[in-house]
């Protein structure tokens, strides 16, 4: 039997663009915007979208056994071990949404109506203090030197910082009150053991990570003047697939100008 080869269809459905009846905006399309303004556009108004690259499966692995050791204590109604080791007074919390919530698909949603947008995200868990008030949770995976006690500054660290951001701001916009300190469930692999022998050794670490829902506002309606405008947006000041395109458009429009010559 043939290997399947999945095509890069450089033209979505317009059902899953911006206007379309599928289109949301996740999470993750906000941090797209944060990146590059011109290919968040181009994305989700034009419909086409970056090409992909593999999954980390790995780090799927690592979320999916995450996800069952908290959902044993979840339906104990005890803490998990990490919770102890860091005396936080909390459990997993227990909803009849939470396999909605933690569907990227679907995901907590909330329909923000200064802009009309349908805004989402998937989050990883959630716990609950004796207050009844939420803690939001993200499971993260790598492998570094050193123990993970804290973010740092680098993009990827801020984007986790917006990230929680975000599934705070929209547990809060359906009624929930959440606490301001959510927390990365981080598991970093030992690189040096002596032998692979079909094991990866973590040391899994809980961090705590202030989040901040004051910038959510003000983007929302950036987003949203990105989304309706007619002209191109401004090429965002890291990104490498607009030059990349822009360079490769003029090389391959020169070679056509030859050969017509």
């Amino acid at each position: 039997m043939a290997e399947y080869v999945k095509k890069y269809n450089p033209d979505r459905h317009a059902d899953w663009n911006y206007g379309g009846s599928k289109w949301k905006l996740s999470r993750s399309k906000i941090d797209f915007y944060f990146e590059c303004p011109r290919c968040f556009y181009l994305d989700n108004v034009l419909g086409t979208k970056r090409p992909g690259f593999p999954s980390f499966n790995l780090n799927i692995a690592v979320d999916e056994l995450f996800k069952k050791e908290f959902d044993i204590h979840r339906s104990a109604g005890t803490k998990h071990p990490i919770i102890e080791k860091y005396n936080l007074d909390a459990v997993p919390f227990q909803h009849e949404q939470m396999d909605n919530w933690r569907d990227p698909f679907v995901g907590i949603t909330h329909l923000h109506q200064p802009t009309e947008l349908m805004v989402s995200g998937g989050v990883d868990d959630i716990w609950v203090t004796p207050e009844n008030k939420l803690i939001i949770v993200d499971y993260k995976s790598t492998s570094k030197d050193g123990k993970i006690e804290a973010l740092g500054d680098s993009p990827w660290e801020m984007q986790y910082t917006r990230q929680l951001g975000v599934y705070r701001w929209l547990l809060e916009q359906n009624g929930f009150e959440v606490e301001e300190t959510g927390y990365l469930v981080y598991a970093n692999a030992d690189k040096d053991q002596p032998s692979f022998n079909n094991t990866l050794v973590f040391e899994t670490t809980l961090v705590p990570v202030k989040t901040d829902v004051d910038w959510i506002e003000p983007t929302l309606l950036e987003i949203k003047k990105c989304l309706d405008q007619k002209d191109l947006p401004a090429v965002g000041g890291k990104c490498e697939y607009c030059p990349y395109r822009e360079a490769a458009g003029r090389k391959l429009q020169a070679i056509h100008f030859a050969s017509k010559k």
